[in-house]
């Protein structure tokens, strides 16, 4: 009966690490390769950016409806016609009008979709529905 040397058993359990090293050598090169280099070598005198003032940032309208269904527009009471023919107004004054739709929780959702409604006769594109996060 043939006996195993020591030897081939030590062998088997080593690991080979050159596949490895041959395979972070190949990926620093592409790093290397594809990295553009950053171009300093002419003196050059660039030119200088005018200074523009920045314009105001734009101002939401606020749509609020109260918990009885009272409608609100920037804090002033308002009823559906008031609200359809102002939210006409402002569009034409301002074609890239915002508004924010802020609806009590407790209020009809019938009213809710009858300010979305206005906004779209209106024809309001930019109209976000305020939430409060919920609690943790």
């Amino acid at each position: 009966m043939r006996r195993c040397s020591r030897s081939v058993h030590r062998s088997l359990t080593e690991l080979n690490i050159t596949p490895l090293l041959d395979l972070g050598f190949v990926l620093l090169v592409i790093f290397i390769i594809t990295t553009t280099p950053v171009v300093n070598d002419l003196d050059l005198k660039l030119p200088t950016a005018s200074q523009k003032l920045k314009d105001p940032p734009r101002k939401a309208n606020y749509v609020t409806i109260d918990p009885a269904g009272l409608l609100f527009l920037n804090k002033k009471q308002v009823t559906f016609d008031e609200l359809l023919a102002e939210l006409i107004q402002l569009r034409a004054d301002d074609p890239d009008l915002s508004v924010v739709v802020r609806g009590d929780s407790r209020a009809k959702y019938r009213k809710v979709l009858g300010v979305i409604d206005a906004l779209q006769q209106a024809n309001v594109v930019k109209v976000d529905l305020a939430t409060d996060p919920a609690a943790k």
